[in-house]
């Protein structure tokens, strides 16, 4: 029974550490370099603007062999702008750096560098001859550390686990929660699709509100009874959440689809890490019955500290 406590003050303190996350939790932290050439092998580069102080604070660009930086001008000779490339701090304070290219003749190149791909190759040139398997491996990380740095999506699929359980119809429930936002992913990110960010950031808090209620509800109801129904329509909505979080990043011109695709089978790998790791807990803390007691106690932590996000992301579109 000791034990069994231990579990559950730890489960709680869990729970009031989501809570008190910001309203802000679904978006990731990025920073953007943007490089735009003036003439051959010569370059103007600066930071895009952070939000409390200056990103060159935090990350710092190793330039590739043969190029020097001084003040804002690079200059890398006639071999232009080729080689090893990376950016020190990535993974600290900024989860990923976009280096945006801007060759003289218009043409545009995106990178993204994460702690798990530290480093690009550049080739001198607008004709960027990168492989998909480099861009289909980048966008699959950025995926996963968008879901897993994502508490507002994660308690909207955790509200699910709480509704369904860990029963057949909950496969059903999670795959119309993907194909959902799947959709809207990759309309939103192929531009047939358009929404206001802060609209989309409402409903996606109270989606987790209503999943909450429906959770506590001890009849049936029509979320009980359609819970597929439910994860489907909720997801049209998150899947624009994670096209924002797209457009932050920036899609590569060429292999634009295999980045698309590989961001949302990251997406889907970090939201099968999360059941599976409820699965643990649940199996876990079934040993201990006092441990079941907290059910009631998290969903009210879920739903008041989505409820709170509502609030905040509600003002912020009527402002």
């Amino acid at each position: 029974m000791k034990r069994g406590w231990i579990w559950l003050r730890a489960m709680l303190w869990l729970a009031v550490a989501a809570a008190a996350l910001p309203a802000s939790a679904h978006e990731m932290s990025m920073a953007e370099l943007q490089l735009r050439e003036t003439q051959r092998g010569e370059f103007v580069w600066q930071w895009s603007a952070g939000e409390k102080r200056p990103v060159g604070q935090d990350l710092t660009p190793v330039w590739p062999q043969g190029c020097a930086a001084q003040a804002n001008a690079l200059r890398c000779g006639e071999q232009g702008l080729a080689g090893t490339m990376s950016v020190k701090g990535v993974g600290e304070r900024y989860s990923a750096a976009v280096v945006k290219v801007v060759w003289m003749n218009g043409d545009t190149r995106v990178y993204t560098l994460t702690k798990a791909q530290p480093t690009v190759q550049l080739y001198g040139a607008a004709n960027d001859p990168r492989g998909m398997g480099e861009i289909a491996s980048a966008y699959t990380l950025l995926g996963v550390e968008h879901i897993l740095g994502g508490i507002d999506h994660l308690l909207f699929v955790i509200g699910l686990l709480f509704l369904v359980g860990f029963r057949r119809r909950l496969v059903w429930t999670i795959t119309a929660f993907t194909a959902a936002h799947s959709l809207t992913l990759a309309s939103s990110a192929l531009g047939l699709l358009t929404l206001r960010s802060a609209p989309v950031e409402a409903s996606i808090a109270l989606s987790i509100v209503l999943v909450a209620g429906e959770a506590l509800h001890k009849r049936d109801t029509l979320a009980g009874r359609w819970p597929a129904l439910v994860a489907f329509l909720f997801g049209l909505v998150h899947g624009l959440g994670f096209a924002g979080a797209l457009k932050e990043i920036g899609l590569p011109e060429n292999h634009l689809l295999v980045a698309l695709l590989t961001f949302n089978v990251g997406v889907e790998l970090g939201q099968l890490m999360t059941v599976g790791f409820c699965w643990c807990l649940w199996r876990l803390s079934a040993r201990w019955p006092a441990t079941q007691r907290l059910r009631t106690v998290l969903l009210y932590m879920i739903g008041s500290a989505a409820a709170y996000w509502s609030w905040l992301r509600i003002a912020a579109v009527l402002a």
